[in-house]
């Protein structure tokens, strides 16, 4: 879910007037002036807007100098946002020249603390090169944390977690801010850019992690499809998080740091051959979050846009292209800017689970059952979206059917639906629906006629004080109450033409009440969640769905 800085409405500033610094004469400086564009008229996002009534002025700071003992040239701007009719996105330009070796930002501003661990002033910060800061130039993307740093380093050999090392091009470069949430009358800021010379350094080498894991065949595999490191707002490193995810019983995870994919290139510096790390990206729009999971290493996904502004098909589509799938993630949590607006059919799937299970989730079960019934297939996904320790990794977990554990190959179980959610690596589960020496899983379609009596069985194992139960579209079929050794069997006929799907889940029956309602639910938490079976034709696909039905993505 969303963390502070990284979700938001709220959007040109009042004023925005680089301050011009005019210190003692030092050996490097330059001059760029850059033409006013008008403040946008609109809470839109405005791409490519430049400084309302802006100039600026580069020259090196008093005394500043490098650490190579190069004198650094300097250039420090101030404005104010007012936190009402602000654009989501406001650009900086910063004239690079020829021969920067290093570039540092540094940010400040009142975050207004309210001692609760959460601020009433979020300002995201991120940076474009001179290769182009327009929507989707994908080319142009140095990195992105959010309102989780106050300053960020990158040279050609190294940067700051979330930023992305490479060449330091001369040319025009644009420091983005986003006022994720300002309090009225508002905040003022300041941003300074440090540009440094000297030595180069040595070029960068990605290392991103194997796209699949040798000597494994067709099974059920376990994953996290939604963790964050110190790549964003996570306080797991690589390394740490790899340990819990080993420590949970899973056998792979997805990276989706927030909106950046410095870690992609990292992370096969850190994986063990047995484990799968798939690359994604938490794709967090003002208006929703969606998970990108599958795509080759480095590969960025833009986010500046709103429903409004029609733009989610593109870059969903250019996820699919690549090989990857999109997925809605908490579609309801209730935090600013994380609430999913756009609606499913430009995903692939929807994270039905998002850490414990709580309100939100239940919400979003109901939602996802009203979409069964109306004849769509959204498949389910679930996840941890763990950030630091205080997040359990593999709570909830997605188990897919996957012919091999290869990012590719999982990318197609989840596509399909043949997949299953957890609370822990404990749960064990099987559920399928036979007629006639055919069976099908989660996911799959039995082609039984309407007047076909078809056998549905549920076997769970793992889950002491549980209640497993079979759903069809008008609510529970039937049910079973876990033994004193946590199994529990559910078997039953179910009339094609009556029920045709059949889904499977299990809550715990045995718990205290939660009383945070941001904590869990009231009574009966899910401890396993399953895709349905189609015990007739198979559903209508989403139109993303539709789309991506007959391509086989190989790795």
């Amino acid at each position: 879910m969303t963390v502070p800085g990284y979700g938001g409405a709220v959007g040109p500033p009042e004023s925005v007037v680089p301050a011009i610094t005019r210190p003692r004469a030092a050996r490097w400086s330059g001059v760029c002036d850059h033409s006013s564009s008008p403040a946008p008229t609109s809470r839109r996002t405005v791409l490519g807007a430049g400084l309302a009534g802006a100039s600026a002025v580069l020259v090196p700071p008093t005394g500043a100098t490098a650490a190579d003992g190069d004198t650094a040239a300097g250039l420090v701007y101030r404005g104010r946002f007012t936190g009402v009719g602000d654009p989501d996105w406001h650009y900086l330009p910063v004239e690079v020249p020829r021969g920067t070796t290093r570039i540092d930002v540094r940010y400040d501003y009142d975050r207004l603390e309210t001692g609760a661990g959460v601020s009433l002033n979020i300002i995201d910060i991120g940076i474009f090169d001179a290769s182009g800061k327009d929507l989707g130039d994908a080319a142009g993307f140095r990195g992105w944390s959010g309102g989780a740093r106050d300053s960020f380093s990158i040279s050609r050999s190294r940067a700051t977690p979330g930023y992305l090392p490479g060449p330091i091009t001369a040319g025009t470069w644009h420091v983005v801010l986003g006022p994720f949430t300002v309090v009225p009358p508002g905040v003022e800021w300041s941003v300074t850019v440090t540009l440094h010379r000297g030595s180069r350094g040595r070029r960068f080498r990605p290392r991103p992690a194997p796209r699949r894991v040798r000597g494994t065949g067709p099974g059920w595999y376990r994953g996290d499809l939604h963790t964050h490191t110190v790549h964003s707002d996570g306080r797991h490193t690589q390394r740490s998080l790899l340990a819990l995810a080993r420590d949970a019983g899973l056998d792979f995870l997805a990276s989706t740091e927030h909106n950046t994919t410095s870690a992609h290139l990292t992370w096969g510096r850190h994986v063990p051959d047995d484990f799968l790390v798939i690359p994604g990206e938490e794709v967090t729009t003002r208006a929703g979050h969606c998970l990108t999971l599958g795509q080759p290493a480095g590969a960025w996904i833009d986010w500046r846009y709103r429903p409004e502004d029609d733009q989610l098909a593109r870059f969903t589509d250019r996820v699919r292209s690549l090989g990857g799938l999109a997925v809605a993630a908490h579609p309801f949590a209730p935090t600013a800017g994380s609430t999913w607006q756009y609606g499913y059919d430009d995903v692939d799937a929807v994270e039905l689970w998002n850490g414990p299970w709580t309100l939100d989730d239940q919400t979003a079960l109901a939602r996802w059952h009203a979409l069964l019934v109306a004849g769509r297939f959204v498949p389910a996904v679930g996840s941890s979206d763990s950030h630091h320790d205080g997040q359990q990794v593999g709570r909830a977990q997605t188990v897919v059917h996957a012919e091999q554990l290869s990012v590719g190959a999982v990318v197609r179980g989840l596509r399909r639906g043949r997949a299953w959610l957890a609370e822990s690596s404990q749960v064990e589960l099987d559920f399928r629906a036979s007629l006639a020496g055919r069976t099908a899983g989660c996911g799959e379609s039995l082609g039984a006629a309407a007047t076909d009596l078809v056998d549905v069985r549920l076997e769970v194992g793992g889950v002491p004080g549980c209640l497993a139960q079979l759903w069809g579209p008008l609510g529970p079929l039937a049910g079973a109450a876990s033994d004193d050794e946590g199994r529990a069997e559910v078997s039953l006929q179910v009339p094609a033409g009556v029920a045709p799907f059949v889904r499977a889940e299990v809550r715990r029956t045995d718990g205290a009440p939660v009383l945070d309602p941001l904590a869990g639910v009231p009574a009966a938490p899910v401890v396993a969640l399953t895709n349905p079976v189609f015990l007739a034709a198979a559903p209508t696909a989403t139109a993303a769905g539709q789309r991506k039905r007959n391509e086989d993505v190989t790795t």
